[in-house]
């Protein structure tokens, strides 16, 4: 029975990962063919990533992501770490139903709903859509995946290192500042990369709330589709995705390391005491 299920979960993790990375590595071998067409291979070339280069369009695209992406995760961790600071200090209060749902509803909200209000909003207020628009659209709906991260991280969090801090007259934003953020800083940093991720890989958010001169990549890139794929896409397409793996892997190391760091600082604690 164990040996049946045992094959059984192995089986089904194998084809869940195939499933998933087998197109993306099709996708990365398929961006060094020498041939036009996507699905003949004619060689090996890297002339797409030399044509990539010369797509002042693509580049155009690209840039404005990276801006978008980088502006967005930074603010919407700012605020998700409030919030989660909120919701797990706070206790009971009033309201905290209508503040919790307001930052858990991106999570549930079908990205068609929450473009097209904030599309009614931007146009209710008269504000031009453009770069900027973007910003905040996509700060809204990465702010409640920041909110999560922290929020798990904060529930395990010893507050006894707090209170012996401002036991010792540290005033409580030092304490916060010197105590509290590096400990959740591994949440934090996991916080800033899932939102710089689903903020580059959003279009339909984008698609509402932008306007001239502020094309997203994937906008590009599906316009493009539509009219057939091509080497020059998947280029394109295996620089990203390079791109959040090697942000992911120095995320992993960077926490791994603060990680070690702690437990050798509590080893050397308990061994003074």
């Amino acid at each position: 029975m164990r040996r049946g299920v045992s094959w059984f979960n192995v089986t089904s993790i194998v084809v869940g990962f195939t499933f998933l990375y087998l197109p993306i590595v099709i996708l990365v071998i398929f961006s060094f063919n020498e041939s036009r067409l996507v699905t003949v291979w004619g060689g090996f070339s890297t002339k797409w990533y030399a044509e990539m280069l010369n797509n002042t369009q693509l580049l155009d695209a690209a840039w404005v992501t990276l801006r978008v992406a980088f502006v967005s995760a930074s603010v919407a961790t700012v605020l998700g770490t409030i919030g989660a600071l909120v919701l797990a200090r706070m206790g009971r209060f009033r309201g905290r139903s209508l503040f919790s749902g307001m930052i858990y509803a991106p999570l549930v909200m079908p990205d068609v709903i929450l473009g097209l209000s904030l599309l009614l909003l931007f146009v209710a207020i008269n504000q031009d859509r453009g770069f900027w628009t973007v910003i905040l659209a996509h700060t809204t709906f990465c702010m409640c995946y920041v909110a999560v991260v922290v929020q798990s991280r904060l529930v395990g969090f010893d507050r006894s290192l707090e209170e012996a801090a401002m036991d010792l007259g540290c005033p409580p934003l030092k304490t916060f500042f010197r105590i509290t953020l590096p400990l959740i800083m591994p949440g934090v940093l996991a916080g800033w990369m899932l939102a710089f991720t689903l903020s580059l890989d959003d279009l339909v958010i984008a698609s509402f709330t932008t306007g001239p001169g502020a094309t997203t990549l994937p906008m590009k890139i599906y316009s493009q589709v539509r009219l057939g794929v091509t080497p020059e896409i998947n280029a394109v397409c295996t620089i990203l995705v390079m791109l959040v793996t090697v942000g992911v892997i120095v995320a992993s190391l960077a926490t791994k390391r603060r990680e070690v760091s702690r437990l050798r600082d509590e080893q050397m604690a308990a061994a003074s005491a």
